[in-house]
């Protein structure tokens, strides 16, 4: 049963919540921790009754997020992340020296319970990959000797401190101007100039405020482009209640970025939010963080205790809603199911979150690096900011370099910098260049010859065939099995898939058999032919884009690489 501490913490968790139930994933993760890894059933019923839910919708919401554990796990659960840019890093050989040192496959626990092994998605650390999550600590840059070293620890009852290593640069002094600092307390961004911008804009009307970001032209930069303060008018007059939401459940895979600002310029992103809320009149806002996050989570509600000590934020209060393992939940209107208390399961659209949003109020979801550009636009203005990029282009970006490249890692540069200024950033590529995805695993893949002389903006990338999406840069060369990304793609679309739409669900899984069928030498070319046209009809009859997001990127692979599949077609 769960105690009476707990009880406590779990209510005082609801209180802050407009309603109860949107703490049930607090309160199943405090839960979980408290019953060595395992929640159990009268658990469940205990925590229904504390947030006054049923029993059935409790236990919904348990089985529907991979980070509550549904069978018991040994005192270290080891989850090796080995999705795209973690296998080119060579994740697939660190999983299977694990699976012979520890004697259990992924799924297993070790007869003393002392490990459990896991074969994750991704976890955020692609440019730091291979990576092994230990328990709620990670540990990157993982070779085998390094493991070997981490399982000595642990046998020993140990845990390891993290070795903290990672590349980065900035061409634009912006988003990453602390990255290097080690500072990230309010003292340090005080005399950095932090909070001016926000001073600023309370100076001005919030009509005013959204002008300016208007006139920046600033564009979402999660993925989707659309301009921020566009977005922001759609909001209905004179609402009683205004909620902002940050999204900074970042599980595309090849993506990292926002990682970069939430653990290294924390209030960067609560200044940026609280600019966002005075334009908007919210006076309740959430950061919405994927849950392997936690000790960025950390870092956030400290750094949201010091500006509210300090009165920086006024009446605008921020929680901080920790995820659990959904990548569905990336999607706007799953996101906003999930902190209600919910499945994340996306909504047909419309209404808009604008107009009907979070708890059925108007509601603005941004992403972290979009709310992160806000106090450089209102302290600097608009006309500063347009002179980074060109037309319908502008700004500054973080871009995560991922896979066969000699310096993985996060570059911040203008809007329209060629893609291979980039990638010689990140220290060139490793061999022969044959092919990049450059915007994460949901955008169309791009040929050498087709990425030689992009350039990484909105339109540039449309040019070309392909989307910016989130900037997360995965570099493959000429060792890579286009074929063996294919199947990797799509078996991580079918594990996030939510279920709701039988296009994505099904479609998942019939595309994943076929090639793995192939992979094993057991399908013809009418087989691929049957992927292609699978991926077309899939394409657009979805409730959200991730129907899209594996049918777009593998009809690609297949298009352009058609040769490398039909080479392991039977006749």
């Amino acid at each position: 049963m769960i105690s009476q501490a707990t009880r406590e913490k779990i209510e005082t968790i609801a209180a802050r919540y407009p309603r109860k139930r949107s703490a049930v994933m607090p309160a199943l993760d405090l839960a979980q921790k408290e019953c060595a890894g395992l929640v159990g059933q009268d658990d469940l019923k205990e925590i229904g009754e504390l947030l006054e839910m049923s029993m059935a919708e409790v236990f919904g919401i348990w089985t529907f997020y991979s980070m509550y554990n549904k069978k018991p796990v040994g005192k270290y659960h080891l989850q090796v992340d080995t999705n795209i840019p973690a296998l080119l890093m060579g994740a697939g050989e660190l999983l299977e020296h694990l699976e012979k040192i520890l004697g259990i496959k992924p799924g297993q626990t070790t007869p003393d319970k002392l490990f459990s092994l896991s074969e994750v998605e991704d976890l955020g650390s692609c440019g730091t990959c291979p990576v092994i999550q230990v328990n709620d600590r990670y540990y990157e840059n993982m070779t085998i000797a390094r493991a070997d070293e981490i399982i000595g620890f642990l046998r020993k009852d140990i845990m390891p401190e993290c070795k903290e290593s990672s590349n980065f640069a900035t061409d634009c002094n912006v988003l990453l101007k602390r990255r290097g600092a080690a500072a990230t307390g309010l003292d340090d961004y005080l005399a950095d100039g932090g909070y001016k911008a926000l001073e600023k804009a309370r100076l001005m009307e919030p009509k005013e405020v959204v002008e300016e970001v208007k006139q920046s032209f600033l564009r979402g930069l999660g993925g989707a482009g659309f301009p921020t303060g566009t977005k922001w008018g759609f909001l209905p007059d004179n609402a009683s209640e205004v909620y902002l939401i940050c999204n900074a459940d970042e599980g595309e895979p090849g993506t990292f970025k926002d990682r970069q600002i939430m653990q290294y310029d924390p209030h960067l992103l609560i200044e940026g939010m609280a600019i966002a809320a005075h334009a908007v009149d919210a006076r309740l806002g959430f950061i919405y963080i994927r849950g392997e996050f936690g000790w960025i989570a950390d870092i956030l509600e400290k750094a949201i205790a010091e500006a509210t000590a300090k009165k920086l934020l006024n009446d605008f209060d921020i929680i901080v809603h920790r995820g659990a393992g959904a990548y569905i939940c990336g999607e706007e209107t799953a996101l906003i199911e999930s902190l209600e208390g919910k499945r994340g399961n996306p909504r047909l659209k419309p209404p808009f979150p604008a107009v009907e949003g979070l708890y059925g109020s108007p509601t603005v979801v941004n992403n972290v690096e979009t709310l992160a550009c806000l106090p450089f636009i209102l302290g600097k203005g608009a006309a500063e900011f347009k002179k980074f990029g060109s037309s319908n282009n502008f700004g500054f970006k973080i871009f995560g370099v991922s896979g066969h490249v000699n310096k993985p890692g996060a570059y911040e540069f203008a809007l329209g910098t060629p893609l291979m200024k980039i990638i010689e950033a990140a220290g060139g590529v490793k061999g022969t260049l044959k092919a990049v995805i450059v915007g994460g695993l949901s955008v169309p893949i791009l040929t050498a010859d087709e990425a030689r002389d992009l350039k990484m903006d909105f339109d540039g990338c449309l040019a070309k065939g392909t989307m910016l999406g989130s900037g997360g840069i995965m570099v493959m060369n000429d060792t890579t099995s286009i074929p063996e990304i294919a199947l990797r793609t799509v078996k991580f679309y079918e594990h996030e898939s939510c279920g709701q739409c039988t296009p994505c669900r099904e479609g998942t899984w019939m595309t994943r058999k076929i090639l793995q069928n192939l992979l094993a030498g057991q399908a013809t070319k009418a087989d691929i032919d049957r992927v292609a046209i699978l991926c077309l009809t899939v394409k657009g009859t979805t409730l959200c884009p991730a129907g899209d997001a594996f049918a777009i990127p593998i009809s690609t692979m297949i298009t352009k690489f058609r040769s490398e599949f039909d080479a392991l077609a039977r006749d």
